[in-house]
């Protein structure tokens, strides 16, 4: 990450998660690694970050993350439903508190009506303690119009913009 704005955001996430004793897993498709990657940027990683997936495959989301092939087959996989379910899906393997995930279309082909090519659904997942009902997970649409590098970064900062935010509003 080497923008104003991602290094702004990589600092956010370390503050947001000093001495949380929290953990962030994260499931990528159309960021290919790059979320994993720009966290590990973040000096003292080790203390909040878990794993990283990629799973660009719907046969990966699958047995990688429990993604329902319903879920697949219905929404596809660029889709708030299956956001939603790789979330889940990494925080859960991984024992995380966190599950961050990234689906979309970064291009320059692949875009359709519904999800132009610049479209990406983030979702985040978090596990709050056991019988207390407040563990969640949600999914934000957004859309960039760069080209396929540029869509990527965007999309890796949307989506360590929403965990933080995330984050945020737990802490209430």
């Amino acid at each position: 990450m080497t923008t104003d704005a991602s290094t702004g955001i990589r600092d956010e996430l370390r503050g947001t998660f000093a001495d949380r004793g929290e953990y962030i897993a994260v499931a990528e498709s159309a960021t290919g690694g790059l979320v994993g990657s720009y966290i590990t940027d973040i000096p003292g990683a080790s203390d909040f970050f878990d794993r990283s997936v990629v799973t660009y495959t719907y046969e990966s989301k699958t047995h990688e993350l429990c993604v329902s092939r319903e879920s697949l087959d219905e929404e596809g996989a660029v889709s708030a439903q299956v956001a939603r379910e790789m979330a889940r899906g990494v925080r859960d393997k991984a024992g995380a508190t966190w599950g961050v995930a990234t689906t979309g279309t970064a291009g320059p082909t692949g875009g359709t009506d519904r999800n132009p090519v610049g479209t990406v659904y983030v979702g985040v997942a978090y596990a709050d303690d056991w019988g207390t009902g407040g563990s969640y997970a949600d999914a934000e649409r957004y859309v960039f119009d760069g080209d396929r590098r540029a869509n990527k970064r965007d999309f890796a900062q949307a989506a360590l913009r929403k965990l933080v935010d995330e984050v945020r509003s737990v802490d209430g």
